[in-house]
């Protein structure tokens, strides 16, 4: 049989059918551990899944629970508590370093790689035992002070200070947010600078004038990615605290890890992920809707 199709419609299929050969990995990529997993976590939300292949529907049993559980709410506190202390001090570290990066020092690639060095291995368990040993009784950090007559402790197993070490680990990883504040402050008219220093307007009033709200895009943009990576804290707890001393460091992330693998309970550790989801969406919700107050895009200055 003849085919009805012109020469132009063969081409665009074949065009159409290599493109997805390439893509098949991806796609099979995608179907196999996004969304296969992201619907199965749904259906066992609802369950009492253990492990055991006998297992029944609860119903919204264990999102209530996720909501009334002790060391669930606890969970919320923490990471909660640690995004709003961590999140701030981090992108304040760095747009400082970017602002000073700006001002055209000799060796600023250099400069610019070793600021980010930390964001690409702060996250590792390497890093987290080092942390975990500068801190300890017995650590680089005791030891300095000891030089000025100063007493240590162990600041990892100090229920007052555990959390703090934590969010110092986080605000040394400003390296990626910085990179991408520098590239803003690139960005800003240097005539605008001028002009402002003509009339009159100091460094601060030049910064909260002209710097901030030009920037204000980016600083909403690593806002919101870096309260979603805080809320997400797992690597750092596990290995430096494991969620002590005393659950001052028990993030929601850990928590549903523990659930799941340690207890087994991984129908309740399913719903805890959802709750952690709808968290992280609320917040950046927030993040969204505050936004057009305080960010500035060039068609809304016009």
């Amino acid at each position: 049989m003849k085919s009805r199709l012109s020469p132009w419609q063969r081409k665009r299929l074949s065009e159409a059918g290599t493109a997805y050969g390439f893509l098949s990995l991806w796609l099979i990529g995608l179907f196999t551990f996004t969304l296969w997993p992201f619907a199965h976590s749904i259906h066992l939300a609802f369950t009492n899944y253990s492990f055991d292949p006998t297992y029944e529907y609860v119903g919204f049993a264990n999102f209530i629970r996720g909501f009334t559980d002790g060391l669930s709410l606890t969970s919320m506190n923490v990471t909660a508590r640690f995004a709003i202390v961590s999140v701030p001090l981090r992108l304040a570290v760095a747009l400082f370093v970017a602002v000073l990066l700006n001002k055209g020092i000799r060796g600023l690639g250099i400069y610019r790689t070793v600021y980010y060095i930390p964001s690409l291995v702060g996250s590792g368990v390497a890093v987290a035992i080092m942390w975990r040993r500068i801190f300890g009784r017995r650590g680089l950090f005791n030891n300095v002070i000891a030089l000025f007559g100063l007493q240590g402790q162990d600041w990892i197993a100090n229920p007052d200070t555990a959390r703090f070490m934590l969010v110092l680990l986080s605000a040394w990883q400003f390296g990626s947010a910085m990179l991408i504040f520098l590239a803003a402050l690139k960005q800003v008219p240097q005539e605008m600078y001028e002009s402002a220093e003509i009339d009159g307007a100091g460094v601060v009033r030049q910064f909260f004038g002209i710097t901030v709200p030009l920037i204000s895009p980016v600083i909403f943009f690593n806002l919101t990615m870096n309260i979603i990576n805080a809320f997400q804290v797992f690597t750092q707890a596990k290995i430096i605290t494991n969620g002590g001393p005393m659950n001052e460091t028990m993030f929601m992330v850990l928590n549903i890890y523990n659930q799941a693998f340690r207890f087994g309970n991984m129908g309740y550790a399913s719903a805890l992920s959802w709750i952690l989801l709808l968290i992280i969406a609320t917040f950046t919700a927030i993040n969204f809707v505050s936004s057009r107050y305080w960010v500035y895009y060039e068609t809304r200055m016009k």
